[in-house]
C-alpha cells in the first residue's frame, strides 16, 4: 500500500468537562458529532492515515475532512433523538506495523462510547487504513457491522476474529492506492470461515471517493443503517 490518506485519540480515565473520558494528560480518543440525551444506536467513523507515521495528524488533514460528508449523511439518514454519531481520534498519524496505532484508538474510542451512552449497538464506517482498524475492532462488543470504504486488507489480514460480525466492503476497482483485489479476496477468506460478508463494487472514485462522492455516502449510510435495523441492505455482488 502506498500511503493511504489519515487522524488522533486518549486513554480511558474520569470524564472530562465535556462528559467524555479523559485519558492521563491525553485527548479522548472519541469525538462526539451528535448525542443524544438516550441513543438507541451508534455509527462511529475511523478516517484513513498512512502505513508509517508517528506525528500527530494534523488538525485539519484531508483524510479527517474526507469523512465529513459520509458523517453528514448519516447524520440526514438517522433520527436525532436516538443514534449517537461519533469519530475515532487518532493519536498517530500512521499504522506503524505491529503498533496498530489506529487500532489501540479504535479499542479506546469504543470504551469511551460505551461509557457516554451505554451497552448500544455499533457500526463502524472506516476509510482505507481507517476501514482496517475498523474490521480489527470488529470483536469488540456491541459492534455490529463494519463498512470499509476503500479499505487497506493486506494479505493475511486476519478474519476469524470478525466471528459473528458482518462486514461489507466497498471498493473502485481502479483504484491504486489499495487493490479492490485484495478487499474481495478478504470476503472470500471471511466467508470461508462463515462471516456474513459482502462486497460491492463501485463504479467510480478511485481511493479518494471524489467522483460519484453522492453514491458513495448514500450506500454507506444505507449499510450502516442496514447492519441497525433501520433499512434494507443494498445488494451486494462480490
Amino acid at each position: 500500500m502506498r500511503a493511504p490518506p489519515a487522524g488522533r485519540a486518549g486513554a480511558a480515565g474520569p470524564p472530562g468537562p465535556a462528559g467524555r473520558p479523559r485519558g492521563e494528560g491525553l485527548p479522548g480518543a472519541l469525538r462526539v458529532r451528535r448525542a443524544p440525551a438516550r441513543p438507541a444506536c451508534a455509527v462511529l467513523l475511523l478516517h484513513g492515515g498512512r502505513a508509517e507515521g508517528l506525528a500527530p495528524p494534523p488538525r485539519v488533514g484531508l483524510p479527517r475532512l474526507r469523512m465529513r460528508p459520509f458523517a453528514a449523511a448519516v447524520l440526514r439518514a438517522t433520527p436525532a433523538d436516538r443514534v449517537l454519531v461519533a469519530d475515532v481520534r487518532y493519536r498517530h498519524r500512521g499504522w506503524n506495523g505491529d503498533r496498530a496505532d489506529p487500532v489501540r484508538d479504535a479499542r479506546r474510542a469504543l470504551r469511551e462510547l460505551r461509557r457516554t451512552a451505554g451497552p448500544v449497538p455499533v457500526v463502524l464506517i472506516g476509510h482505507s487504513m481507517g476501514a482496517r482498524a475498523a474490521l480489527r475492532v470488529a470483536d469488540e462488543p456491541h459492534v455490529r457491522g463494519v463498512v470499509g470504504l476503500a479499505p487497506w486488507c493486506p494479505p493475511g489480514e486476519p478474519v476469524v476474529h470478525l466471528q459473528d460480525t458482518p462486514i461489507v466492503l466497498l471498493h473502485d476497482e481502479q483504484d491504486r492506492v489499495t487493490r479492490a483485489e485484495d478487499s474481495w479476496e478478504f470476503l472470500r477468506r471471511a466467508r470461508a470461515c462463515g462471516i456474513r460478508a459482502g462486497g460491492i463494487a463501485m463504479p467510480h472514485g478511485n481511493h479518494a471517493m471524489l467522483r460519484d462522492a453522492r453514491t458513495w455516502h448514500r450506500t454507506a449510510t444505507a449499510v450502516a443503517l442496514a447492519f441497525l435495523g433501520l433499512g434494507p441492505m443494498p445488494a451486494t455482488g462480490r
